[in-house]
């Protein structure tokens, strides 16, 4: 009722005056609202992620160390989007993952060619962090910038954007995917300094030193680099990318004893699709789908989008189709639908 008093004086102000007045008043009704509403259903309100005490990463670290441990790696898939995000999580995985590729694609429609840039990433590690609790794995490329300076900033700002973790590979600026040709590589020196700014950049999250030098120099090359970029770089795991045969991985595990290290199982690549057990037999503690779910769905697309055209109709591509409450279900929507009829039913 009271807002019914700030009509007239309202209608007196001028267009800027007004401007303020409408946000306040929209304040004011916004938390009376919530405060209307129990204690129990708030969280529903503001979203279904589960705040914890214990930061991203934290929690990565202590994911990847449990599964170094015991032997039995983390397996992290790669999400293009919050909703895959969290159907990801529903389904049982522990931790999810930002492919830089995946921005470039899905969000972008672009190469995975050094053009995403860091806030093309950072929109999607908000996106997903908001909404899910499994800690992140984020893709930086190779730092989104030419100085330490750069790299120092992207760390910091991927670490309150809610990341747990990211990597940062050893190519050159002018980068390319890691399953293609023509790569080329810094100096082992420029990418310690790299990761010494990582480090600067960060409270506690994870930093993983991704190598592709095993298809640029060999393999030999590619475990001496690594063991400077822990030694002298302080990476906390190592990415070794574009793997050929099993074995290497041995050469790695055995060459860093108590690093945790990933394996990039990204298909119709370089890599064969490995067993996670055989990964394991090699002191592999990381298994990596990036782009598993979104090749999936891209097909799934394109048969839905050609039997619209060629039928006419959509009832032929629903069968390829999540029903609208499987949808529902995976981001709880009822419960936000539960929350807004309880507050709407005290309006009347």
């Amino acid at each position: 009722s009271s807002s019914r008093h700030l009509i007239l004086p309202v209608c007196l102000l001028g267009p800027s005056s007004r401007v303020v007045v409408a946000v306040v008043v929209v304040v004011v009704v916004s938390l009376a609202m919530l405060a209307r509403v129990a204690p129990g259903s708030l969280r529903l309100v503001t979203g279904a992620r589960t705040f914890s005490a214990e930061s991203a990463g934290s929690r990565f670290r202590k994911l990847m160390m449990e599964a170094h441990a015991s032997k039995k790696p983390l397996q992290i898939v790669g999400a293009t989007s919050a909703y895959a995000a969290r159907m990801a999580q529903n389904i049982g995985f522990q931790s999810v993952y930002v492919s830089g590729g995946g921005v470039a694609l899905s969000n972008l429609g672009v190469p995975d060619l050094g053009v995403t840039t860091l806030d093309d990433v950072l929109v999607d590690v908000r996106r997903l962090t908001r909404v899910c609790s499994a800690p992140v794995l984020v893709d930086i490329d190779t730092g989104f910038g030419a100085s330490t300076l750069n790299i120092e900033r992207t760390v910091r700002d991927m670490e309150q954007a809610g990341a747990g973790a990211v990597h940062m590979e050893d190519q050159v600026l002018i980068k390319r995917c890691g399953h293609r040709p023509n790569k080329q590589v810094v100096p082992t020196e420029e990418m310690v300094a790299r990761l010494n700014a990582a480090r600067k950049g960060r409270t506690d999250m994870v930093i993983m030193a991704r190598t592709d030098a095993v298809a640029v120099e060999g393999l030999d090359a590619a475990v001496e680099r690594c063991k400077a970029y822990v030694a002298e770089g302080g990476a906390d795991c190592i990415f070794a990318e574009a793997v050929t045969e099993l074995d290497q991985y041995e050469k790695f595990s055995k060459a860093l004893p108590g690093v945790p290290l990933l394996a990039n199982l990204t298909e119709f690549g370089k890599t064969p699709l490995w067993h996670l057990d055989e990964l394991a037999a090699r002191g592999v503690s990381m298994a990596l789908y990036p782009l598993s779910a979104f090749r999936a769905q891209s097909r799934a697309a394109e048969e839905v989008f050609q039997a619209i055209l060629k039928d006419g109709t959509n009832k032929q591509a629903e069968q390829l189709m999540h029903t609208r409450m499987q949808t529902y279900d995976v981001i709880d929507y009822m419960s936000y639908e539960r929350a807004l009829d309880a507050v709407q039913s005290k309006d009347k």
